[in-house]
């Protein structure tokens, strides 16, 4: 067994028929999501990891996913989804094991109709891929398809059904190896773009280095650490410094407390966010699709993906976007914005079924 969260969905919805089934196979966290037997949302929620061991007794290869994986084999567990997609042979068969490692630990119905968000990255082998990984699998047996990962994302911002379909709106998926932005016409994707310059990796990266920068190089963290410390404490709204200890050379324990680092590095994220809306998304989008860019600018911007978790990111995206613009700018985003793409996908799944 793993360490995998479940969470329940208030909605119910029927199991008659094929199971509707969600998925995001995201490069930091893998999220499914499905009805139960009882018509309550099932939510899975693990890191997209991999690692491997050879069982002390048999000899035989067994293998450990999620933050299993990750807590008791830290020096060699494969996150095989860091660039976003399987992009060659050994991360497909790589990711393959690790989903039907998931499928057959939380016992995901096969009898299923799958959607998977997928991300807006020009990689055909890629995308190729990640569709074998979902399509070879023991679920989908109905169906398998595959609609934009900031598409589903906005999908549960937008209401409790598929609103979003019907919509002219711009997307920002925030996400941990890209920033991608596009407009949405019905559900017709326009106009997308995407940066592997504005990252939530690269917010982690920066956190470690300024951690070191602040304890005068007392403290150094890996970048794992790094990204705890933004999903705990990050927040435009009420950030607090804190403090942690770490375990000495030759012994004894060193306390720290950050006032800054986390927070300059998430400031910073979003600026360098709004500089590529607003300044290279925009004008393209502009050129190629003038009534579109107007109609969309009059509805509120969606952020979806992980770094829009960050409390209080949605309200300083759009303070600093009507600045850049000057023009007033809204945003919004899902009440979870991490599992909005896959519960995007699922709606969508259930719409196809029925």
């Amino acid at each position: 067994m793993s360490d995998d969260d479940t969470d329940d969905d208030a909605d119910d919805q029927s199991t008659d028929g094929p199971v509707p089934i969600g998925v995001k196979l995201g490069s930091t966290r893998t999220v499914i999501a499905y009805p139960d037997e009882d018509g309550e949302m099932e939510v899975i929620r693990t890191l997209t990891c991999l690692a491997t061991y050879e069982d002390a007794l048999t000899g035989e290869e067994r293998v450990l996913y999620g933050e299993e994986a990750a807590r008791e084999y830290p020096d060699r567990v494969e996150f095989m989804l860091r660039s976003g997609l399987p992009e060659d042979d050994d991360r497909a068969e790589l990711t393959s094991t690790f989903f039907e490692e998931v499928i057959d630990a939380n016992d995901i119905p096969t009898d299923s109709a799958v959607v998977y968000a997928i991300p807006t990255i020009d990689n055909e082998k890629g995308l190729a891929n990640l569709e074998s990984v979902i399509g070879d699998s023991s679920i989908g047996e109905e169906l398998v398809q595959s609609y934009p990962e900031s598409l589903c994302g906005s999908i549960p911002a937008f209401g409790d059904d598929l609103e979003a379909i019907n919509e002219i709106f711009l997307a920002v998926n925030m996400g941990s190896t890209n920033l991608e932005a596009s407009a949405y016409r019905r559900g017709e994707q326009l106009a997308p773009f995407t940066t592997g310059a504005v990252t939530g990796n690269e917010v982690d990266r920066v956190i470690a280095n300024y951690v070191e920068e602040e304890t005068q190089g007392r403290v150094n963290i890996d970048v794992q650490t790094a990204r705890e410390y933004k999903e705990e404490h990050a927040d435009f709204e009420d950030y607090e410094p804190f403090t942690d200890i770490i375990q000495q050379p030759g012994g004894g324990a060193h306390e720290f407390t950050i006032e800054r680092s986390v927070m300059d590095a998430v400031d910073e994220y979003v600026d360098d966010a709004v500089e590529e809306f607003c300044n290279t998304f925009l004008p393209e989008l502009a050129n190629d699709y003038m009534k579109v860019y107007k109609l969309a600018l009059e509805k509120p911007v969606v952020l979806t993906g992980g770094m829009a978790c960050v409390p209080g990111i949605v309200d300083e995206f759009a303070e600093r976007a009507s600045e850049e613009l000057n023009r007033d700018i809204e945003a919004t985003t899902s009440d979870q914005p991490d599992l909005a793409a896959t519960l995007g996908a699922q709606r969508i799944a259930s719409h196809l079924i029925e």
